[in-house]
C-alpha cells in the first residue's frame, strides 16, 4: 500500500517546523544563562553570596526534582498533545522570567508589590533572593517540559528521516542562545544592570508567539494523518504501566544515569564559568563571558555533525562514551593546570556535542513514540536532580575552600576564589558518566535496541 503524502514530507515545511521549535529553544537557553555573567553584580547590587547565587540558580530545577514536573509534563504531553501542553509551559517560562526580573528591579527593592511578604519569612535571606528564586522556579516549571515538548515535535516531524541531525540542530540553535547570553549579557548590564535580564524576558514572550505559529502547522499535520480520530489505536494510548516499564528497563536506566551525571558536570559549570575564569586567570568579566561562550560556538557546529554521523553511520553508544571521557579531561585541565582556557573550553565543547547528539535520538530506539514524552520527561526529572544540587554544591564547596573571600569582597577588598575543589568534583562526575556509558553500551548489546546502528531507516 502506498503511503499518502503529508505536510511532513515537504522539505520546506519540515525544516520550517525545526526552525520554529529551535527558536523557542534559543529563547529558553538565552534566559537560562543570561544571569551567569552577572554573578558579581548580584553580589554588589543585591548582597548575594556565592552560596546565595548557587541557591538561586538551583531554583530552576526544584519543580522538576521535588514536584516531578518534567515527568508529569511528559505524561501530560502524551495525554493531551503537543499544542496545549506546549503553549501552557512556554507561557510559564515567560511569566517566570518576568517575576525574576521584577525581583531584581528597583521597583521591588523600593518596597513594591510583594516586598513586605517576602521580607516576612526566612530573615536569613533577603527579599530579592526570595522573589527571584520564585521567578526562576516558575521559569524552570515551564522550561523543562517545554524542552520535552520541543524534542517530541522534532521526533514527530523527522522520525525515519534526518532525526539525529534535526535534534542536533535543535540543540545547537538552543546553545546559540546560551552563547549569545554569555557574550552580550554583561554588555547589556550597562548602565542599568537589570536590563540584561529584561532582554531575556522579551525574548521569551517572542518565543510564545513563535510557538503559536507552529501550532497552526501542527493542526494541518494532524488533520492530514488523522492522529486524533479513528486511526489512533487503543494500544497507542499512554498507560501508567509504561512508566513502570521505563524505570525497570536496564538500557533506559543507564542512559538516564549518564544523562544526569553528564549534564550535572556541564550546566552548573557554565553558571560559574565566567566567574571562574575571572578569578583563575585574572580576566575582565566581559572577556570571561566571551571565552565561556566558545564552548557553545563549538557545539553549534559539532552537534549537527555528530548527529549526521549517528544518522548515517550509527555508533551512538560509542559517541556517548567518548564524550564522557573528554569531559573528565576538560575539568582536570581547568583544575590542575594553568593551560590557556581555550583548550579545556574547546574539549568541553566537543564533549558537549558528542553526548547530546547521540543520546536524545537513541531514546527513540528504546521507547515507542507514544511513550516518548514520558521517557524524555523522566530523564529530565532525574537530570534536574543534578541541576538542582550541583549549583548549590559548587557554591558551598567554593565558600568552604575559600574562607574569608566572600567577606573581603563584600567589604570592597580585592580577593579571588580558588576553584580547584569544585572542578575536581565535576571531573569525578565525568568518571561516573564514563562508567554509565560503558554499562549502556553493554546493555544495548544484551537487549538489542541497535544504538550502534544508523538512525535513518532504509
Amino acid at each position: 500500500m502506498v503511503k499518502n503524502k503529508t505536510i511532513k514530507d515537504s522539505v520546506i515545511a519540515r525544516w520550517s517546523v525545526l526552525l520554529l521549535a529551535s527558536a523557542v529553544m534559543f529563547f529558553n537557553y538565552y534566559f537560562y544563562d543570561a544571569l551567569s555573567p552577572l554573578k558579581d553584580l548580584m553580589q554588589t547590587n543585591l548582597g548575594f553570596s556565592s552560596t546565595d547565587y548557587g541557591l538561586f540558580m538551583s531554583a530552576y530545577s526544584v519543580p522538576n526534582v521535588f514536584l516531578l514536573m518534567a515527568v508529569l509534563g511528559g505524561i501530560i504531553l502524551d495525554k493531551i498533545g503537543i499544542r496545549i501542553t506546549g503553549f501552557s509551559f512556554v507561557f510559564l517560562m515567560g511569566l517566570g522570567a518576568l517575576i525574576t526580573y521584577y525581583g531584581a528591579s528597583d521597583t521591588f527593592l523600593a518596597g513594591g508589590l510583594g516586598y513586605d511578604f517576602m521580607n516576612s519569612f526566612l530573615p536569613k535571606y533577603n527579599p530579592a533572593l526570595k522573589m527571584m528564586y520564585f521567578g526562576f522556579f516558575v521559569f524552570g516549571l515551564g522550561a523543562e517540559t517545554s524542552i520535552v515538548v520541543l524534542s517530541k515535535i522534532v521526533v514527530k516531524w523527522f522520525k525515519g528521516k534526518e532525526l539525529a541531525l534535526a535534534l542536533g540542530l535543535n540543540v545547537a540553535i538552543g546553545r546559540l542562545g546560551t552563547a549569545l547570553a554569555l557574550n552580550i549579557s554583561r554588555k547589556l548590564a550597562e548602565p542599568i544592570w537589570t536590563d540584561a535580564i529584561w532582554v531575556g524576558v522579551i525574548f521569551l514572550w517572542i518565543g510564545l508567539l513563535t510557538y503559536i505559529v507552529y501550532m497552526l502547522m501542527d493542526v494541518k499535520f494532524d488533520k492530514e494523518v488523522k492522529e486524533e480520530t479513528t486511526l489512533k489505536e487503543p494500544e497507542d494510548e499512554f498507560k501508567w504501566k509504561d512508566l513502570v516499564d521505563l524505570i525497570t528497563n536496564k538500557t533506559f536506566i543507564y542512559i538516564t544515569l549518564l544523562c544526569v551525571t553528564f549534564y550535572s558536570a556541564v550546566f552548573p559549570f557554565i553558571k560559574y564559568a565566567p566567574d571562574m575564569l575571572t578569578n583563575k586567570y585574572g580576566l575582565d568579566p566581559e572577556i570571561s563571558g566571551s571565552i565561556s561562550a566558545i564552548l557553545m560556538y563549538g557545539t553549534i557546529i559539532l552537534t549537527p555533525l555528530f548527529g549526521w554521523i549517528a544518522d548515517n553511520k550509527g555508533k551512538s553508544a560509542t559517541l556517548m562514551y567518548l564524550g564522557s571521557a573528554l569531559l573528565i579531561v576538560s575539568h582536570l585541565l581547568f583544575a590542575k593546570t594553568m593551560i590557556t582556557p581555550y583548550v579545556p573550553i574547546f574539549l568541553l565543547g566537543v564533549a558537549f556535542s558528542l553526548v547530546p547528539a547521540a543520546m536524545w535520538p537513541a531514546v527513540t530506539k528504546i521507547v515507542g513514540e507514544n511513550k516518548l514524552g514520558t521517557a524524555y520527561g523522566a530523564m529530565f526529572s532525574v537530570q534536574n536532580l543534578g541541576l538542582w544540587a550541583f549549583p548549590i554544591l559548587i557554591g558551598s564547596v567554593l565558600e568552604a575552600s575559600n574562607p574569608g573571600v566572600a567577606e573581603k569582597l563584600a567589604a570592597g577588598e580585592h580577593a579571588v576564589y580558588d576553584y580547584t575543589n569544585p572542578l575536581l568534583m565535576l571531573a569525578f562526575l565525568g568518571v561516573l558518566g564514563l562508567v554509565f556509558a560503558f554499562l549502556l553500551k553493554k546493555a544495548d548489546k544484551e537487549q538489542g535496541y541497535g544504538l550502534e546502528l544508523p538512525n535513518i531507516e532504509e
